[in-house]
């Protein structure tokens, strides 16, 4: 990224030219995927991050001292702490769920409780392979995705976050979500068996 640039782009966006706005948020652009892709928010799309990226840089830029001269790291910091708030806002918000609100960070599983899931606890005597089904249905392209590829074609995490180009961590956090969904999904069924019949 040359600074010079941004900061002649910082310069004229301040003053209102609408161009040079959108020049500035391409310069960002790389920035802004990169920390989403690390960034996993129960109820955030991708384009939800992205959005949330795009509006600390225009506050950034609104709020920016043209006599600092450092923009760009400004913007860069400005953005990780916002979405830094966001992740504790929303697991304040949801206290009871926290696996469902966390930084993507490479020391994060520490923060994370040691009684995963397992594949094999949803195929106990409470549900067979037609509940499981059902349940699996109610999940997202990219969660069944990622159920079929480590559980039923038998690959690890570390490879489907090698072919996904995400952190490791990513990989992880997405399927303990996963799976604690398909186990909630699972968990109605079983106590309503009524649901199969509404979703025929």
């Amino acid at each position: 990224m040359d600074f010079n640039y941004v900061e002649e782009l910082v310069y004229r966006g301040k003053n209102g030219d609408q161009l040079s706005k959108e020049k500035l948020a391409l310069e960002f652009k790389p920035l802004i995927i990169n920390i989403s892709k690390r960034t996993f928010i129960d109820g955030y799309e991708i384009y939800d991050l992205h959005n949330e990226c795009y509006k600390s840089l225009f506050k950034c830029l609104k709020l920016y001292n043209l006599e600092k001269h450092s923009f760009v790291a400004y913007a860069t910091n400005a953005i990780k702490n916002n979405m830094n708030d966001l992740i504790k806002r929303t697991k304040t918000k949801s206290s009871t769920d926290g696996n469902d609100a966390l930084s993507l960070h490479d020391d994060v599983e520490k923060d994370l409780p040691s009684n995963d899931i397992d594949l094999e606890d949803l195929l106990c005597n409470e549900c067979d392979y037609i509940d499981l089904r059902f349940a699996l249905n109610n999940l997202t392209e990219e969660e069944k995705e990622l159920i079929d590829f480590i559980f039923f074609k038998d690959n690890t995490i570390q490879t489907y976050a090698y072919i996904k180009n995400m952190a490791y961590s990513t990989a992880s956090l997405k399927k303990k979500v996963t799976l604690k969904k398909l186990f909630c999904y699972i968990n109605q069924i079983y106590n309503n068996p009524q649901i199969k019949g509404l979703q025929g």
